[in-house]
């Protein structure tokens, strides 16, 4: 199982490029797709499922292009756009029944996946609720059924923790962590926790160009013993973002919290701490960074 990415490209009109000179070869993992909003993370997740076609390039899934051979993909894939759908007036169970028809799940096999799904997403107890009174929480975890009906080799979810509460956040890493063993699962997130909690790679793209490919460990190492703690007055707050990377600033009653990537030391003040994945990524997508290869 294998999903080979060469070279491709997406470019719209008036010859803006959203997606540039990307490659990248994957096999079963989870893959953290992060970078800031603009990046062409939804670009790059359009095409690999299908739905539009690339400008250049070619992405290859098990020795079949993509582009003109779609079905050889289409049968095997699970995607959860950002602005998944729904039929207001359907409950779950019809609704999933819906797709699972059109996946071309037989009858019986379909009750059955319905059944598990939406026990596992916690969603048994409204199953029979028009989709209409369901929260942008629930709804996107009927998204997330919906891409798991045809057990897919490839899933692709984009923003899939959008609207879920913590506990359902958790579930759902949860949930993907365990299916990752046999399939290739790309996740598209800019929340960093989710994808450091179940990513076993990572890639960080900015302005439709694949910045970095690492494991979440090499995209720490980025940052070792350069992330400095420090608390400075409010007042200062805008003369130290003209002259530091800040990575989190958090206002409290002695003054502003900070997190700072420094190649050296900032200032006296300024305390050495273990870095996290959320100051690495930023560090990633500084115009600042020079990454070694």
């Amino acid at each position: 199982m294998k999903l080979e990415i060469k070279n491709l490209g997406k470019r719209y009109r008036g010859g803006v490029w959203g997606l540039r000179d990307f490659s990248l070869t994957l096999e079963p993992g989870v893959l953290g797709l992060v970078g800031p909003n603009g990046a062409g993370k939804s670009t790059l997740l359009r095409i690999l499922a299908t739905v539009t076609k690339p400008s250049e390039g070619r992405a290859i899934w098990n020795g079949a292009d993509i582009a003109t051979s779609p079905n050889a993909l289409r049968t095997v894939l699970g995607y959860l756009p950002q602005d998944f759908g729904v039929y207001p007036h359907l409950n779950a169970d019809e609704f999933l029944a819906y797709l699972a028809a059109i996946k071309g799940i037989e009858a019986r096999s379909a009750r059955q996946r319905i059944d598990e799904l939406l026990q596992v997403l916690n969603l048994i107890d409204v199953r029979k609720r028009p989709l209409k009174t369901y929260s942008g929480g629930m709804k996107q975890r009927l998204g997330i059924a919906q891409t798991l009906l045809n057990d897919p080799q490839l899933l692709i979810v984009d923003e899939p923790t959008a609207g879920l509460d913590p506990e359902e956040r958790v579930r759902f890493r949860n949930l993907l962590a365990s299916l990752s063993g046999d399939r290739i699962v790309i996740l598209s997130t800019h929340i960093v926790s989710d994808v450091e909690a179940t990513a076993t790679d990572l890639v960080v793209i900015k302005e439709g160009r694949l910045l970095h490919h690492a494991s979440p460990e090499r995209l720490l190492s980025t940052v070792k013993d350069k992330v400095w703690a420090w608390v400075i007055p409010s007042e200062q707050l805008t003369a130290v973002r003209g002259q530091h990377l800040i990575t989190s600033a958090i206002r409290r009653s002695d003054g502003v919290h900070l997190r700072v990537v420094s190649q050296t030391h900032p200032e006296a003040a300024a305390v050495l701490v273990s870095p996290s994945l959320e100051d690495a990524y930023i560090y990633a997508i500084s115009s600042k960074t020079e990454w070694p290869q």
